[in-house]
């Protein structure tokens, strides 16, 4: 049983400068092994592999027809269909049901097999991530406003309750034992909630309320928890059960996604500079930057195949950004950016040995 408290502020500004200040890793066993071009316009977020569907759901954003669930066959990448209608950030199934839920407002429900809407489930705030825990059937909606959380029964799709956070949360994952844990992005923190009272019993403190944690990816076995921080890009490791932060190393800039894999024991840092970093979990107290992938730009989120150990991956090509109305004065520093996406381009990345 967890207690609330705040842990972590061992980790101080020398240590982050030290973990930046580490030489690039040296070349290492994964490589993009497949890129499918798939086009489609409108917006796009987060990912998300159904490992026994054998399908990948990339929710798109947009007005009218462009706000949409693609679906693809996870081991092709070839589409399969769509879910029209719903215009949404990140998508999550209950395999046991066969039910699939988006973070759209409303949030979508459908038929995994058919892809046939099953209802609209009215919520409050801006969905925008979303976790899946098979320990109670229930779907976790994140939100920046509050409610931060609101829990959804997975097989009838009642709204079971929300949860306050203190924050703003960006990614959650699951011990599969009645615990959450979620990165608040805006206080440098990891919340910890108990999946059966749905309260939160624990707030882990980064070191730096500025780190601005986007990824967050889950060593069940060992109750390690990596946290993929932009602000200064690193990886804070931490132990689940009593916040103790573990270690700190590098990563790539511009993370917005993290994941664990318990087969092969690394864990992956997704960026929008276009690196996928790898970091191998040597022991439950050793880790190290095994390699620094080379992606494509803006492949800022990922998934994970557990089945075929592959990470997906999704981006564009842009267009280079617009000049600026009022350009910086000489010695300036202008506020960069990119252009938008160009027609047809979008495309899904898989990353593997």
């Amino acid at each position: 049983m967890h207690k609330l408290l705040l842990i972590g502020t061992a980790v101080t500004a020398l240590a982050l400068a030290g973990a930046q200040a580490q030489p690039a890793p040296a070349a290492g066993p994964y490589s993009v092994v497949k890129t499918a071009t798939v086009g489609g316009e409108g917006g796009f977020d987060y990912v998300y592999a159904d490992v026994a569907g054998r399908r990948l759901y990339v929710p798109r954003s947009g007005q009218g027809p462009l706000g949409r669930i693609s679906v693809y066959d996870l081991d092709s990448l070839q589409p399969v269909g769509e879910i029209a209608g719903f215009n949404g950030h990140g998508a999550a199934v209950d395999p046991r049901s066969g039910h699939g839920f988006a973070t759209s407002k409303p949030v979508a429900m459908w038929d995994t097999k058919t892809l046939a809407p099953i209802k609209s489930i009215d919520v409050q705030g801006n969905p925008d991530g979303i976790l899946f825990d098979a320990f109670n059937q229930r779907v976790y909606i994140l939100s920046h406003g509050a409610p931060n959380m609101t829990v959804i029964n997975s097989v009838d799709g009642s709204v079971v309750g929300t949860i306050d956070l203190g924050g703003a949360p960006e990614q959650a994952v699951t011990d599969g034992a009645g615990h959450i844990y979620v990165d608040i992005e805006d206080k440098g923190q990891v919340a910890v909630v108990d999946a059966r009272t749905m309260a939160v019993t624990a707030r882990y403190d980064l070191g730096n309320p500025g780190l601005t944690p986007a990824g967050l990816a889950f060593d069940a076995r060992n109750h390690i928890l990596f946290a993929a921080c932009r602000n200064p890009a690193s990886m804070v490791i931490l132990n689940a059960d009593t916040g103790k932060i573990l270690a700190t190393l590098p990563i790539g800039t511009g993370t917005d996604g993290a994941t664990f894999n318990p087969a092969t024991m690394e864990a992956f840092s997704s960026q929008g500079d276009g690196t996928l970093t790898v970091i191998k979990e040597n022991s439950p107290t050793s880790f190290a930057v095994e390699q620094t992938v080379q992606t494509k730009v803006g492949a800022k989120t990922l998934t994970l195949d557990t089945k075929t150990n592959r990470i997906l991956l999704i981006t564009a090509e842009f267009a280079p950004p617009p000049a600026p109305a009022n350009p910086p004065p000489a010695g300036g520093r202008g506020r960069g950016g990119r252009g938008p996406a160009i027609p047809g381009s979008f495309s899904i990345i898989a990353v593997g040995k």
